[in-house]
């Protein structure tokens, strides 16, 4: 296949980004950027189809992972474990430590496996409920859910990190852990910025909002709704632990997350007595990656079109002419994918596809380059051209100017996780 013009990557890519804009389905938006790019980066028709089913072929790891991953979120959300979690850590907590609860309960439930969009819904009717009640802000408690999703997301097995492990050729769990201090200190980045928020900001009027549950069947207990997630947890660390500690036994035990991630979730579900709506959750669960998945494959399309063009050399070429370190470099594609396309796990593929080779040439450890580059591109991947910016707005029926208003703050505990993994996995070592 020929080497595409930069210029033409980089065409492709506005395109793709202009589209998403103006409302078009993002898979087509994708797809249609990766066609005009080719073309506009030299390559004929028939190479250009070539170079786009190449890019969708590399995703398909990522794409059998994210279906893997639904089997645990369908059981986890339907079940109603996900909504006990959240309502638990919120009662236990207490209202004294609210803004802390309402983080820590979204982090938890992107941790195991919830989308951040979807934990985020979950958890907004009952900080709706409690912050109504005891006069906290709208845009605190959005925000506070948003920071604690983006420090689960860097140690949960969704899209993101997926993405990060497959672009590296990484373990899945060994990205988790790497990423739990970054996601400790998001936490409680989070918390800080939360409290000046809620005292500082003007309140946003709030409207009437009575706490609905998301389950209408009997929700099992704490302790049933914590077995999944902590199986998932368990199995995934026992390679890594292995490693570490050079334990033989565990360093032997490898199972990939495709086999773990189901295998928890149906032990889970008999631990919760619910085996006859298998099928049922397990499809819904399948129902709620189907869009992720669609996106995948168009991501893969763009990424496959940059990735066989010279535009990771410019921008190697560019950040050594200007004087700045290679470590650098894996933080800062990330922030760069993550803001064009406004995803975290849509940049992640692009930056990982396009650069990781790149990346890898300065020196940089795959595990240190994934972990650098996961981060990075959570600093500015809730932009309005995403999905992201919509669903979490709509989920405490704010108001755009209100909700574009919490961005700098998003961007900073975004911008504290990277800022961490980088001095951790790039200065230091």
């Amino acid at each position: 296949m020929p080497t595409l013009n930069w210029i033409g990557a980089m065409i492709g890519l506005i395109v793709a980004v202009i589209l998403i804009l103006k409302k078009i389905t993002p898979v087509y938006a994708l797809i249609t950027g990766a066609i005009l790019g080719g073309l506009a980066g030299g390559a004929s028709l028939s190479q250009t189809v070539s170079i786009i089913i190449s890019g969708t072929s590399s995703v398909m790891g990522a794409v059998v992972h994210v279906i893997s991953a639904g089997v645990l979120a369908g059981i986890l959300i339907e079940s109603g474990a996900a909504e006990k979690i959240s309502e638990t850590i919120v009662e236990r907590l207490g209202e004294r430590r609210v803004l802390l609860a309402i983080a820590l309960a979204t982090m938890i439930m992107t941790s195991v496996g919830v989308f951040n969009t979807v934990a985020i819904i979950i958890v907004a009717p009952i900080a709706m409920s409690v912050g109504k009640r005891i006069g906290i802000t709208k845009s605190a408690i959005l925000f506070t859910m948003i920071g604690g999703g983006k420090a689960g997301n860097m140690i949960s097995p969704n899209p993101n990190t997926i993405a990060a492990a497959q672009g590296f050729n990484l373990d899945l769990a060994s990205v988790m852990i790497a990423g739990f201090i970054p996601a400790v200190v998001g936490l409680i980045v989070t918390y800080i910025i939360a409290r000046f928020i809620n005292s500082k900001c003007v309140h946003v009027q709030e409207v009437e909002w009575e706490y609905r549950s998301v389950n209408t069947r009997n929700k099992p207990s704490f302790a049933k709704s914590m077995v999944a997630p902590i199986t998932a947890i368990l199995l995934l660390a026992i390679n890594p632990i292995g490693n570490i500690l050079n334990i033989k036994t565990f360093m032997e035990f490898y199972v990939d997350s495709i086999i773990i991630l189901p295998s928890a979730a149906l032990i889970g579900l008999l631990a919760m007595g619910q085996v006859k709506e298998v099928v049922s959750y397990t499809t819904s669960g399948l129902d709620r990656m189907t869009s992720t998945v669609i996106i995948l494959i168009g991501a893969g399309a763009i990424a496959g079109v940059v990735s066989n063009s010279n535009l990771s050399d410019v921008i190697v070429d560019g950040v050594k002419l200007i004087g700045i370190p290679g470590t650098f470099l894996a933080p800062i594609v990330g922030i760069l994918m993550g803001a064009t396309m406004a995803s975290t796990s849509i940049g992640t593929i692009v930056a990982t596809s396009t650069f990781g080779k790149a990346i890898l040439s300065t020196g940089v450890a795959p595990l240190n380059a994934a972990v650098m580059l996961h981060t990075g591109a959570t600093v500015i991947d809730h932009l309005p051209h995403g999905n992201f910016f919509h669903v979490t707005r709509e989920s405490v029926k704010m108001e755009i100017k209100d909700r574009l208003k919490i961005i700098p703050y998003e961007s900073i505990v975004g911008g504290v996780m990277c800022l961490v993994a980088t001095i951790l996995y790039g200065l230091l070592r």
